[in-house]
Parts: C-alpha cells; structure tokens; sequence
C-alpha cells in the first residue's frame, strides 16, 4: 500500500537523522534534511522530541523556512515564530502565497505583525491585509488573492494571447473568472471550454454563468461542504456587494476538512486539536488535568446516587457486582448514537425538519436493543445468582437505561448547538455522567422497592 510505505519511509527518515545527530555529524545531517521537500521536513519536526527539533531547525536552510512553516501544525508553528524578528518572518514568508502568508502571520502578536507588514512589499503587504481583515476560518480567511480574469466582451482568441502572455497562471486553475468592470463576479469560463471553443466567440458566449460565488464571511466548515458536494477544484470569492475578492481551492479545503476531523477526535478527549504529540511533561500535564478535573466531579455525582442505596447494597451484595454492566451498557449505547448525530451535524444533513425523525428512531433502537440484550443478561443473573428475581431487575434498568441513552445521545448535542457548545467537546461527559446516573438509580431503586 503507498500510504503505508510513505509511513515506513518517513520512519526510516527520522531512525536515519537522529542516528546521525547521535554521531555528531551535522554536516550529513543538513544535507540529508535540505533535500527533502518543505512537508516531509515538517513532518520530521513534528515527529522529533522537542531537543531534536530545536536542533533540526537550526540545520534547515533559510530559503525553506516560510514553506517548512506553512506545513507545520499552529503550536509548533508559533514556537518557532516566536524565535523570529519581524525581519527574519518577512524574508521567511515572501513568495508564499497570500492565504498561506495570513496563515503564518495570524500566530504572530498584534505588535510583531504590523513589524513584519512594515518589512514586507508593497504588493505583498497588500494582498496579506486583504486576506487578514477576515477571520482564518471563513472563506475570506482561506482565499488567494491571485486569480486570473477576463472579461465578457473579449474573444476567446483575445484570452488565449493573454494567457500566452504569463510565464505560468497560478497553481489549481481549472476556470477563469469573468468580471465587469466593477469587478463584480458575473461568470466563469472553464480551461477545458476555452481550450476546444471557437476563438472567434466570445467570453460572454463560452462563459457559465449557473455558479454561485462563496461569500466572503460563509464559515470554512459550509465552504468544506460546497467542495465537497460539487466536486469543485477552485471557486470564487465575493463581498457583499458582489465584488470580487479572490478564489479558494481544493487544497486549502483539504486543510479544513483535516482539521475538522483532528477537532472531533480530540476533542472527544477533552484535548486542543492541536496538541503536540511530543510537547513538554509541564506543557501536557494541566491540559490533560483540566479535563481529568471535569470527570472527577461527574464521578462524584454517579458516586453519590449509589450512596443513597448503600443500605440495599449491604443486603443484596450481588447488586454491586451487576452494577458496572447497567452504567456501560448505557455509556456505550449513548456514545454510538451521540457519534452518529455529530457525524451527521457536521456533514449538514440534521435541521429542524429531520430532528423528530432522528428523536423516535433512536428512542426506539433503544428499546429494542434493550429488549434483546436485556433478556441475555436477565438469564445470566439469574443463574449465576440463582435469583430470578434479580434477573428481572436488571433486564428492566437495562431496558430503562438503554432508551435513555438514545435519546440523550439526540437531545444532547441538538441542545448544544442551539446554545454554541462544541458537542464533541463535552457531549461525552454529559452523556456518560447521565447514563451513569440513570443505570444506577434504576437498578438500585428497583432493587430496593422489591427487596425491601
């Protein structure tokens, strides 16, 4: 498989350099690291400890810095900024291009950027301020400025001697954007058109004009989903007037979608989507406590329900080893239905119209399944305990546990996002501090009403 033996490659890379910073030879090792491309060397850093990586740094060649940079994940990224005069992010950054320039210099303090604007060109300084008067994650932050256009009125002849005219057009250019006078957005006319249509027709006639632009304030995550769903390579990017701004392409949506993606899976932990992977004992230990911290406390809450029925436990000594099987049942089933409704939340297929639907299926895949497993662990209970009775008990909490499970796992992060809450960030732990708290007080309190 190629990915899998990129991976080997990039591991062999690393095994390689650290022996030979081991053996002192950073002669060896600058040349080995300066001919890998600008991402593979990222990699590299964000594989190493950071005593590596700092030394690694050092070896790199100046020329590769801004694209080494672009390449890195946002705390690395700013660690390294941080060793940087507005000098030195300026000569790093120029030739970039304009998005991946912003990107760079938004992890830079307000004081040190207006630095490094000052240091930059005209034409760049520009271009950069243009991109930075948005927010990084809509599509104002993620839009180049380079683009190519033409207008309605020219022939297809006039634009292929334009074209002619540059050295080479800008990276993932599949259209050319046609604009009036004002700049205002009006059309595209496709590579592929122009290439096999008549030099004497005209823009206007070759053109598309069934494309909508992106706004300029649309968030990445809607502007991922455009992608996506019209299988675009690049699209343009308007104000609100209707003028043209710029373009996005399909690598800058790869980015958001990776992101998106690294978001959910750590967040579900309590983590930052950027955590480093080799960042300092001190610099992990009080991000991870924070959320350790969160958890205690809805232990204590779980912990306190199973105190009120301390005396049933006494007397029924089984009820405390069948306990655990209520609470992970429900946590389980919860966590399968909270995945699938955050999945479905972030692809934009759950609205108002669909939510009720969504509510009674998983009440319902709730009862059933409780239905089903609950008759297996009734029949288990009972003869390992030899009590029906008991058997019966926990068949019934199941049950009970299970249905609530699947509607917290909806109503959870329906709730939260009305409220602009990250479900993925604490739906978990509402969810399990419910199931928790529901498969306790009802295995209990049954077991107390009918062993009392």
């Amino acid at each position: 498989m190629p990915q899998q033996s990129d991976h080997n490659k990039a591991l062999a890379q690393l095994d390689e350099l650290t022996e030979a910073l081991s053996s002192g030879t950073f002669v060896n090792v600058r040349r080995m690291l300066n001919a890998l491309p600008p991402a593979d060397i990222a990699h590299l850093l964000e594989s190493s400890p950071p005593p590596t990586r700092a030394v690694l740094w050092q070896l790199v060649d100046d020329a590769d810095e801004g694209e080494i940079l672009h390449e890195l994940g946002d705390e690395l990224q700013t660690q390294f900024l941080r060793g940087m005069d507005a000098e030195e992010v300026a000569a790093a950054t120029e030739g970039l291009e304009p998005d991946d320039m912003a990107d760079i210099l938004q992890r830079l303090p307000g004081k040190v950027l207006k630095e490094v604007l000052r240091a930059m060109d005209q034409q760049d300084r520009s271009r950069v301020e243009q991109v930075l008067e948005y927010p990084d994650d809509t599509a104002g932050g993620l839009m180049n400025t380079d683009t190519i256009t033409v207008r309605a009125r020219h022939t297809v002849d006039v634009v292929l001697r334009y074209l002619r005219r540059h050295d080479e057009i800008p990276e993932m250019t599949d259209n050319l954007i046609v604009v009036n006078r004002s700049d205002r957005f009006i059309g595209i006319l496709p590579l592929r058109t122009l290439l096999t249509c008549d030099p004497a027709a005209t823009v206007r006639e070759a053109m598309e004009t069934n494309v909508e632009a992106i706004g300029a304030n649309m968030p990445d995550r809607d502007v991922a989903q455009l992608f996506e769903r019209h299988d675009w390579v690049s699209a343009p990017v308007v104000d609100e007037q209707g003028k043209l701004l710029g373009r996005i392409t399909i690598d800058d949506v790869v980015d958001v979608i990776r992101e998106d993606a690294d978001h959910s899976l750590m967040s579900m932990a309590g983590l930052d989507e950027d955590e480093d992977t080799f960042a300092p004992v001190f610099k992990a230990t009080p991000r991870r406590a924070i959320w350790l911290g969160i958890n205690l406390i809805t232990a204590f809450i779980a912990a306190s329900v199973i105190n009120l029925f301390q005396d049933t436990i006494d007397k029924v000594v089984a009820l405390a080893v069948l306990m655990p099987i209520v609470a992970s049942m429900g946590g389980i089933a919860g966590t399968q239905t909270l995945t699938v409704m955050i999945r479905g939340m972030a692809l934009g297929q759950i609205g108002g119209s669909n939510q009720s639907w969504l509510i009674n299926r998983e009440f319902l895949v709730g009862l059933l399944n409780g239905v089903l497993w609950s008759m297996v662990v009734a029949v288990a209970a009972s003869m390992w305990f030899s009590d029906w009775l008991i058997g019966a008990i926990i068949a019934a909490a199941m049950v009970i546990n299970l249905v609530t499970a699947g509607l917290a796992g909806t109503i959870i992060p329906l709730a939260m996002k009305r409220f602009d809450i990250d479900p993925a960030l604490a739906g978990g732990v509402v969810l399990t501090t419910i199931t928790d708290v529901v498969g306790f007080m009802s295995f209990l309190g049954l077991a107390t009403l009918f062993y009392a």
